[in-house]
């Protein structure tokens, strides 16, 4: 091949390339923190008057009991509750690697059961 054939092909091919359509942007990932709200709530709606739902988060030797979610996005959770020496905690982590343990339970017969606080991002312009 002749070098003149050569450098045609190249510019040949510099132009299909330049004026080619780009490829689209792939798809913006799936977002986990809508989908754990939306299940843990639903697991709440489920209960009966004289039950509760438990959930609790464990990272280490840590366990806490959570009552509160706060997501100020929904890259990250704040997870509020009282720790296992029953002292208010606050966890605070990327919404990929939360994981929750819920339980039903039944509420205490003296006491009102418990219900889960949820409060999600504003939304822009808010």
């Amino acid at each position: 091949m002749a070098f003149s054939d050569l450098t045609k092909q190249l510019a040949t091919e510099a132009i299909r390339s330049a004026t080619a359509k780009p490829a689209p942007p792939p798809p913006p990932p799936d977002n986990a923190g809508p989908a754990i709200v939306a299940q843990v709530q639903a697991m709440q709606r489920a209960l009966k008057d004289d039950e509760e739902l438990v959930v609790t988060f464990h990272t280490g030797a840590e366990t806490v009991r959570v009552m509160e979610f706060f997501f100020p996005t929904w890259q990250v959770a704040v997870l509020t509750g009282p720790d296992r020496e029953k002292r208010l905690t606050r966890v605070i982590v990327p919404v990929e690697s939360l994981q929750l343990v819920c339980k039903v339970a039944k509420a205490p017969p003296d006491g009102k059961p418990v219900r889960l606080a949820f409060f999600a991002p504003k939304a822009k312009g808010e």
